[in-house]
């Protein structure tokens, strides 16, 4: 995205007597951005007894109602039960302990799996539906009428050796992809709260600090109510619905976006005692990646506009410490179709990535920070043929039907011999070779599989014609999309932001979800980041109704309003 396009973060405003600041609304806390995270955190803000401005720069949802709505469960859920799968925390947390690598403390991992059952009583309440179907086979996304899944490595004989696999991903119930209607659920819940006041078109651009460095309020800038901010709301939709097709077009419509902003918003400072910041990752922000995460500059940006990074820089201009701001995952589904999987990943040089079947954003990792980028799968003719007739099954969403047949029918590169293949594709001969062959001698049972791939998921590519299909970061038939990881660094059990100097809390802000350093902050299953955003705004708005009076800061010579003065 065009560096016109993000939000502007400015220095904060500091006072020495915020009581003679002219203050245009007041409130206990403000929520900045209105995906899942900043959701959670404004509901149980207001069930805590906090008056709660929600400020968000577009009309809502942001990443989370682009997702696929699967939020990572488990420890013994009533769907696992339903569907005949015994669970319980700690082989939760054996597994998520493999994925996490320490990115969280050991409590905050076993509070989260402990707790997960909870998470989904309490989604329930406001409404959101999941169910008990699991698909008769692994699938990177389940078709209608599939809602429970291994989303991640669960079964993966490399994985399961440490923790008893279960299906975690309880995808929402819902038409299409889930993430609009879990989103629906949470926005229809935050808009019946009367102590929630939303404000849409409102981007957040500068903290208000006190003398002493605490935070006090916050600079919104919003398009006023009328034909500017319906002007706001139409580019910025038609941004999103064109960002996968015409990702420039979508670019310069953001751009157009940000520009009204410039000229028509309208300045509303806020005093609160909590600033939450819930804005997303920054794979958005060009600058950002390139600073950061270079590497993958060459991704599909997956998520919505404002994952700009608006938040981490707002929390950095306080004095907060980021961390992780380097890890990013990068998505390489290669199932379905599912004899993909049972094929071969290779490098530029002809050698084996590592196991197939394992979830595509360990497979995404891979390429991508040990390979350059760079990968290749090789299928034989049975295996083409298998995968072909399941593209075209009509079983399959359109998203991954769609590109996998046209790889299969015009995209690959394709050879009479391995060699031949291998020529092809500017690779060594004999390590093409060596590495087709050491995977057919393992199908055959003659050895173990070298990347650790079980044996039903092992093919014999001895049987050619053989098919080349070029699965690299940078293809634009076959995206390999990312997302940002890491964020501002936070207080496991509340989400309040730490300072870089001493790395005590900063008075008054807290930040959540992919803003901040949590539970998905190391590597990504499918499910664990909204699950995380659940967890942390949750835990984040309880935290903020909770202080001592002393540090609610509260206004008492003034009334406390929602609604901003222009």
């Amino acid at each position: 995205m065009h560096p016109d396009s993000v939000t502007p973060v400015y220095a904060p405003l500091r006072l020495d007597d915020p009581d003679a600041h002219p203050w245009q609304a007041a409130c206990d806390a403000v929520v900045v951005g209105f995906g899942a995270a900043g959701a959670c955190a404004a509901l149980e803000a207001a069930r805590g007894g906090a008056r709660v401005i929600v400020a968000e720069r577009f009309e809502g949802g942001g990443a989370s109602a682009k997702s696929g709505g699967v939020v990572y469960a488990g420890g013994g859920t009533s769907y696992q039960a339903a569907a005949g799968y015994a669970d319980t925390p700690r082989a939760m947390a054996d597994y998520l302990r493999q994925e996490t690598g320490g990115v969280v403390s050991e409590g905050t991992l076993q509070s989260f799996c402990e707790r997960s059952r909870d998470m989904l009583a309490w989604l329930e309440d406001v409404g959101v539906r999941f169910a008990a179907t699991v698909p008769p086979r692994k699938t990177s996304y389940p078709a209608q009428p599939y809602y429970l899944y291994y989303s991640g490595n669960e079964a993966v004989p490399a994985y399961a050796q440490h923790a008893a696999p279960a299906p975690r991903g309880h995808r929402v119930k819902g038409p299409g992809m889930s993430g609009r209607t879990l989103y629906g659920a949470l926005r229809g819940a935050v808009e019946a709260r009367a102590e929630i006041t939303v404000m849409r078109q409102a981007a957040a651009r500068r903290l208000i600090v006190d003398k002493d460095g605490a935070v006090i309020g916050i600079e919104l800038w919003q398009v006023p109510p009328g034909r500017h901010q319906k002007r706001h709301a139409r580019l910025a939709r038609l941004a999103e619905r064109l960002h996968n097709a015409m990702p420039g077009v979508a670019d310069l419509l953001r751009q157009r976006v940000l520009q009204l902003e410039l000229r028509h918003a309208q300045r509303v400072a806020v005093r609160t005692r909590a600033v939450v910041l819930a804005t997303g990752g920054f794979i958005f922000n060009r600058a950002m990646v390139a600073r950061h995460a270079g590497k993958y500059l060459q991704n599909w940006r997956l998520g919505a506009t404002g994952c700009d990074g608006s938040g981490i820089r707002l929390g950095e201009s306080a004095g907060a410490a980021t961390r992780h701001l380097e890890r990013v995952s990068a998505w390489r589904f290669i199932n379905p179709p599912f004899d993909w999987a049972r094929g071969c990943v290779v490098d530029a040089r002809g050698e084996r990535i590592g196991n197939e079947e394992t979830y595509g954003a360990t497979l995404g990792h891979a390429i991508c920070e040990r390979h350059g980028g760079r990968a290749w799968l090789i299928l034989d003719r049975a295996l083409a043929r298998a995968a072909l007739r399941e593209c075209l099954g009509g079983r399959l969403w359109a998203f991954q039907a769609l590109p996998a047949a046209m790889l299969l029918l015009a995209g690959a590169r394709r050879a009479s011999s391995i060699e031949a293949l291998a020529g092809k594709l500017g690779m060594p001969p004999a390590a093409l070779r060596a590495t087709v062959d050491a995977c057919s001698a393992a199908a055959r049972g003659e050895i173990p599989d070298p990347a650790g791939k079980s044996a039903p998921m092992c093919a014999s590519l001895e049987a050619g014609p053989w098919l080349a299909i070029d699965i690299s970061a940078n293809s634009r038939v076959f995206p390999c999309p990312a997302i940002t990881l890491g964020g501002l660094s936070v207080e496991e059990s509340s989400g309040r932001v730490l300072a870089v100097a001493g790395g005590a809390p900063i008075s008054g802000l807290y930040a959540v979800g992919r803003t901040a350093v949590g539970i998905a902050s190391n590597h990504y299953v499918s499910g664990l980041s909204l699950a995380d955003c659940i967890w942390s705004g949750r835990n984040a708005g309880r935290h903020l109704t909770q202080q001592p009076a002393g540090e609610r800061q509260a206004h008492t010579n003034e009334e406390i309003t929602h609604e901003p003065t222009y």
